[in-house]
């Protein structure tokens, strides 16, 4: 692996990148041809370019792509996107400029990213090369390891991604997730679950449980000290058994997130953590259901090169 400074340097000097945006994704197909504007504009030049309409060819073309060992790899979309793009770029000497182009785009608000099309172009033209945590989560039915950057959670919001309905998401952004959740909360029952960290056992029984990488969650912050690349898992639930708990828990993390810190008695914190639930449970990984539980997680410190702005403290 080289030094940032550099990667950095090379791709100063180079300006040539692979373009992978994900024509599928909420605002991918209307602007792509603005980031391919931008893009130039900001002296770039490409290697290639990939606007994917179909989603399942992205792992054949992330594969294609990492062969010809580009510096620099541009990819837009939403999460599910992200999530192809850090499991083939997990440390690798390959730096990720990121445009979000998602709904939420809890990971690029983690990075300090503009959530505009100019400004995240200006953060990969001008930024800095960092690198931040990734997580690995392990199941323990013998399934393949998947690799995320910012969230696993199970309960509602797994029901909620299933079904929220994709004209909604397009119409409202993040909106349509919590009318979505509301239509569902009235039949959704709470689960019990086991948090394992270094041996000692949290039980709990809640209709939602997270356990994050990043620093955001539908779009709002955490806690105020949270961050993709503080070498820390953070796991906490939303409410208990009772329905009300959950949805003034949920208002309680919209409205005073940025205020509140990890050192709070509400979050566990550890680089390790096993979970396991009663009945077993589906799980959401980065916006795509790909296991189950019971599963392992765990922190991989500094697991991805990314773009991001100057101010971006990288640890």
């Amino acid at each position: 692996m080289r030094s940032k400074a550099d990667v950095d340097a090379a791709i100063r000097r180079e300006r040539r990148a692979v373009l992978i945006v994900n024509t599928r994704s909420r605002r991918g197909r209307r602007r792509y041809p603005e980031a391919l504007r931008l893009l130039g504009d900001a002296g770039f030049t490409f290697s290639s370019l990939h606007p994917v309409d179909d989603p399942h060819t992205l792992p054949r073309v992330f594969t294609e792509v990492l062969a010809a060992e580009p510096d620099l790899v541009i990819v837009g979309g939403g999460d599910g996107t992200l999530k192809e793009a850090v499991r083939h770029l997990v440390h690798r000497d390959v730096v990720l400029g990121l445009l979000p182009l998602g709904t939420t785009n809890n990971f690029a608000r983690g990075l300090l990213l503009p959530l505009d099309l100019a400004g995240a172009v200006s953060v990969i033209a001008e930024g800095k090369v960092a690198d931040v945590d990734l997580g690995e989560l392990d199941p323990e039915d013998g399934g393949p390891a998947e690799i995320f950057a910012n969230m696993v959670s199970l309960g509602l919001s797994v029901r909620v991604a299933g079904t929220v309905p994709h004209r909604l998401k397009r119409h409202l952004g993040r909106a349509a997730y919590f009318l979505t959740a509301l239509r569902r909360l009235p039949r959704h029952d709470p689960f019990s679950a086991t948090v394992t960290i270094g041996g000692e056992r949290h039980a709990m029984v809640t209709h939602q449980l997270n356990v994050a990488n990043g620093s955001h969650h539908s779009g709002r912050p955490i806690a105020r000290d949270a961050s993709p690349d503080d070498r820390l898992l953070a796991i906490y639930r939303l409410g208990g058994p009772a329905r009300i708990r959950l949805l003034s828990a949920t208002a309680r993390h919209v409205l005073t997130g940025h205020r509140r810190t990890l050192a709070e008695p509400s979050f566990l914190t550890t680089d390790e953590v096993e979970v396991a639930t009663d009945p077993p449970m589906p799980v959401d990984v980065d916006g795509e259901l790909r296991t189950s539980t019971p599963f392992r997680v765990r922190l991989l410190p500094n697991a991805l090169r990314v773009m991001v702005p100057r101010h971006f403290t990288d640890t």
